[in-house]
């Protein structure tokens, strides 16, 4: 048996950008022209001022509008670098960071990326603590496996990667129609874009990946939440039965048939 995103999609695809600069707006241009979904990750200490986002530049209704459709995350309320900071206050950095993005944006903050992309067992407990789910370190894998540590969570890789087109046509060909779900994780700084004058990786990045029938286009709490909700179903011992607590419909493939089980339903699948 394995598991199958929305509407029984096989793989999934997210992006993850952090510090908020003022180049997220034409990232954002680029991801929405392709219908790429993604997460922003956020230092409200820095990302405000006076009550205005990118650092003034823009209103608080402007820079709502800006990032509707994308989910907002942590990023720590000052960017610190997080090894070797006292618990107390790394524990200020997050709480304080995700109570002022949920005061500006509405809605519950419960993502994160670390800043420098580090953490230790003592970050991940101050994270923890704070109500934080996932958060995303700067480890690249090169592959597509569904993470098993979201506390320490890798990405696929960085948009400057050289192997990114490869991977990306990889993940875009894999035939797993019995196979084990996939999914694709780019993370990286729109600045980056802007100060190497390089805004067609991103841009073919996403027409290559674009439009297909067999990838769910997602942020990343929405694939967190997924998963959880399909590592919560309960089986019978011989699989035969399934019943799904969650307020989430899931799919899965067994036999290869693919599954649909809604919210509270209880499914015979023999």
């Amino acid at each position: 048996m394995q598991m199958r995103f929305y509407e029984g999609k096989e793989k999934a695809l997210t992006l993850s950008y952090d510090d908020g600069q003022i180049h997220d707006i034409r990232l954002i241009e680029i991801m929405n022209k392709y219908g790429i979904k993604g997460t922003f990750n956020l230092n409200a200490g820095l990302f405000f001022k006076d009550g205005r986002g990118f650092r003034g530049e823009k209103s608080l209704e402007e820079t709502q509008k800006i990032y509707a459709g994308h989910e907002i995350a942590v990023h720590g309320l000052t960017h610190p670098w997080t090894v070797g900071l006292p618990e107390q206050e790394m524990l200020y950095e997050a709480v304080e960071d995700r109570r002022l993005l949920e005061k500006a944006f509405g809605g519950i903050v419960r993502g994160m990326a670390y800043p420098f992309g580090c953490c230790n067992d003592t970050v991940v407990a101050a994270i923890k603590a704070a109500g934080i789910v996932y958060s995303r370190t700067t480890e690249s894998t090169g592959g597509f496996n569904i993470p098993h540590d979201w506390l320490r969570l890798p990405a696929t890789c960085h948009h400057n990667d050289p192997e990114l087109t490869e991977l990306a046509t990889r993940f875009v060909n894999n035939d797993i129609r019995w196979g084990k779900p996939e999914l694709f994780y780019l993370w990286g700084h729109s600045y980056e874009f802007a100060n190497a004058d390089n805004w067609e990786i991103i841009e073919n990045f996403c027409a290559l990946v674009s439009g297909k029938e067999n990838i769910w286009y997602a942020t990343n709490i929405e694939i967190y939440d997924y998963v959880k909700a399909f590592e919560a179903l309960r089986f019978s011992w011989d699989k035969t039965t399934v019943y799904n607590p969650n307020a989430l419909p899931v799919w899965f493939n067994e036999g290869g048939k693919t599954y649909k089980i809604l919210p509270g339903e209880t499914l015979i699948t023999e």
